[in-house]
This record gives structure tokens, sequence and C-alpha cells, in this order.
């Protein structure tokens, strides 16, 4: 992990000039073709969301066997550790839409292409954060300790709100990006159709739609600065950083509509992304030790994905058995209330 750190004047990457060119248009072109499909809105049913995932899910692990053909097995354990981080990170950031879209009353019709500018705002966010975390890293190794740093705190302040039960709340009125929207430009009432600009008596408006998206980029902008570093805690190689982030994001607006009743089920995801960030934050300082003391040990890319990997699993599973246990008790009650009547 992270070979070239030792020699910050460098950074070291797979990619070619044609291959990011090449990773750049294929990643814009799946985006076009997302707008053109939702260009008329409509509601997306189960068969078409699972089809859409179950090829967003193949795409990044068929570029991953290309990863191991192409560049060896090393880069290909950081890639697919680095996907799984992501991934795992984005179905947090998918928790917060669904909040966010269920709080402004989106029309379900129209929230895939919010789902959608909300997808296109985080890549261009983790796009420069990318570019400018590979610049500090090349230049400055207590980059790496910093990074570990703001992991360290931002898992404990979810470990906290998991712990409050507050890990997944989203108060509209005190989003202050939403707040000095509304102060600044007339907003409509009424949501009209993809539109996001429209006039009121001659005035230029916004529709609600478009502060939704506003609300939907604030918070992307609060992800990005805790997912780029974590996947450079993983790989140093700003390419993989950067196609790790484009295919975990590309999925998540049929995601949204596969897994929209199911993630109420996974009570426990705060703690495992507490646990996935404190890891990895503290993997980083190790690294930042081991490059001034060599005599530190690092922890090396398998042992992460396997601790990556089994810090999910047994989140899932416990989520899944507090969730039925929680059902049948809501059970239990309802059916002694029925029977006392």
């Amino acid at each position: 992990m992270l070979n070239a750190a030792a020699s910050p004047s460098a950074v070291d990457t797979v990619a070619t000039p044609t291959l990011w060119a090449v990773t750049i248009a294929a990643v814009v072109g799946f985006l076009v073709i997302d707008f053109l499909l939702t260009r008329r809105p409509h509601d997306v049913g189960m068969r078409e969301a699972l089809g859409w995932s179950a090829f967003y899910l193949a795409l990044p692990l068929l570029f991953g066997i290309y990863v191991v053909t192409a560049f060896g097995g090393d880069r290909g354990l950081e890639y697919y550790a680095g996907y799984l981080v992501e991934k795992s990170l984005s179905v947090d950031n998918l928790f917060v839409f669904i909040l966010l879209l269920g709080a402004f009353a989106v029309p379900r019709e129209l929230r895939q292409r919010v789902l959608l500018y909300g997808i296109v705002g985080a890549l261009v966010m983790r796009a420069v954060f990318i570019a400018l975390g590979a610049a500090a890293l090349a230049a400055f190794d207590w980059v790496f300790l910093v990074f570990g740093l703001v992991l360290v705190v931002t898992a404990a302040k979810i470990l906290r709100d998991a712990v409050r039960g507050t890990d997944h709340e989203v108060d509209v009125s005190r989003l202050r990006s939403v707040r000095v929207l509304r102060r600044l430009v007339p907003v409509t009432e009424d949501y009209e159709g993809t539109r996001l600009l429209t006039r009121i008596d001659g005035r230029r408006a916004i529709t609600p739609l478009a502060v939704v998206v506003v609300a939907v980029l604030a918070t992307d902008l609060v992800f990005a600065v805790d997912s780029v570093p974590a996947v450079y805690g993983i790989t140093g190689d700003p390419y993989l950083v950067f196609v790790t982030n484009a295919f975990a994001l590309l999925g998540l607006r049929a995601l949204y509509f596969v897994l929209e009743g199911a993630l109420g089920k996974l009570v426990h995801l705060g703690y495992g992304l507490a646990a996935i960030l404190a890891f990895i934050g503290v993997k980083l300082g190790l690294h930042w030790a081991h490059l001034q003391w060599p005599a530190v040990p690092e922890i090396a890319t398998l042992p992460s994905l396997l601790v990556v990997v089994g810090i999910l699993a047994v989140t899932t599973v416990t989520s899944l058995v507090a969730s039925r246990r929680s059902e049948r008790a809501q059970s239990g009650e309802e059916a002694s209330a029925s029977a006392s009547r």
C-alpha cells in the first residue's frame, strides 16, 4: 500500500494519460446515458432498478480483473479493497439521500434525476479532492498523519451519533445551504418536472427541485472529505482512488430504488463505518510512522481487505438479527394490544 509514499517527490500510478482519458470519457458517457434515460421522469420499478444495479456491480468487478491482469495482484487487491470501502461509504451517503428526498417530499418520478445531480456533484468534488490529495501526499509525508486523524475524528463522530441513535437524522430547516439559498432566491411552491429555474411574476426563481439539489450537493462535500482520505488509506495511486470512487457512485441511482426499504434494516451500519474509518485512520498513522522510523510495522493490503470485509459482514448480520428481533417485539406488542381490546 502506498509504495510511492517513501519517495514523496513522485506519485506512483498505473495510469497513462491515455488510460486517464479513456476512463474519464467512459464515466462521462455513463452519466450522459443516465441523464438520457431520466429525461422523461418516471417511477423506477424494481425490475429496472435490479437490472441497472447488476450492471453497475458487474462493471467494477470486471474492471478489477483487468487491473489484476494488467498491473498485478497487489494493485488488484488495492483496487478491490478501495472499492469495497468506497461502496460501504456510498451506502451511508445513500441513507442521507433517502432522508433528504423524503424531507423535501420529492415526487418519486423525479428522485432519480436528483440522485444523478448528486452523483455528478460527488464525482466532481471527489476528483478535486483526489488531485489535491495526490499533490499533498507526493510533497509531504505528514499528510498521511493528517488524513489518519481526519478519519479517526470522523469515526468518533459517527460512533457517537450511532450510540445516540441520531446517525441518520436530517433536519432540513437547519441546513445552512438551504437557508442561504431561500434568502437569496424566491422558491416556487410546487415542483415543475425536472426544471430547476422558472419565473414568479416575471422574476427569476428556482423550483423546490433546485433546493433539493443544493442540499444534496452540500452533503456530497461533507462525504468527500471523509471518502477520499479513506481510500488513500488503501492505495496511494490517484487513478485507483478515482475509479473506485467513480464505480461506487455510478450505481447509486439504481441502488437507491433497490435498497430504499431495506436500508432501514441496517441499524448497525454506523458502528461498522466507524470501525472501518478508525481502522484505516490507524493504518495511515502507522504508515506515516513507518516512513519516519522503518522499525514501525505497517498493515498490508490483504489484511486490510479482510478486516473491511469482516466488519461489513458482522455489521450486516447483527443488523438483520436486531431488526428481526425488533419486528417480532413490535408484532407481539400489537398482538397483545389487540387481545386486550
